[in-house]
């Protein structure tokens, strides 16, 4: 059974930072590449950022040089350090394994994700 639980979203002036975190009951967790992705309404859900079993990481142009993905194995979670946060950062996010080498998410289930809304 998939269970992904993410937290740490809020309303927060552009700017300022965020730290979110996912804790994902999933098989064999250590071994997968996480994604954070985000949706807006309307719009298709993106990969923002992921990091694989080795702790490489690849993130969207958009978040490059202000968010960060992490894990703690030992925990099963995954996190999302995001800095500077802009206005077109406000979206719903959401966590998942992810395919090795494209953005497609593994698990079709998904948690309840977490607001980030970044106000102007």
């Amino acid at each position: 059974q998939v269970q992904l639980v993410e937290s740490g979203g809020g309303l927060v002036q552009a700017g300022e930072s965020l730290r979110l975190s996912c804790a994902a009951s999933i098989s064999f967790f250590s071994r997968r590449r996480m994604a954070w992705y985000r949706q807006v309404p309307g719009k298709q859900r993106e990969m923002v950022a992921a990091i694989t079993n080795g702790g490489s990481k690849n993130y969207a142009d958009s978040v490059k040089g202000r968010f960060t993905i992490s894990r703690d194995n030992a925990n099963n979670t995954v996190y999302l350090q995001m800095n500077n946060l802009k206005p077109e950062d406000t979206a719903v996010y959401y966590c998942n394994a992810a395919n090795p080498v494209n953005p497609t998410p593994i698990f079709d289930s998904w948690g309840q994700g977490t607001q980030v809304t970044v106000s102007s």
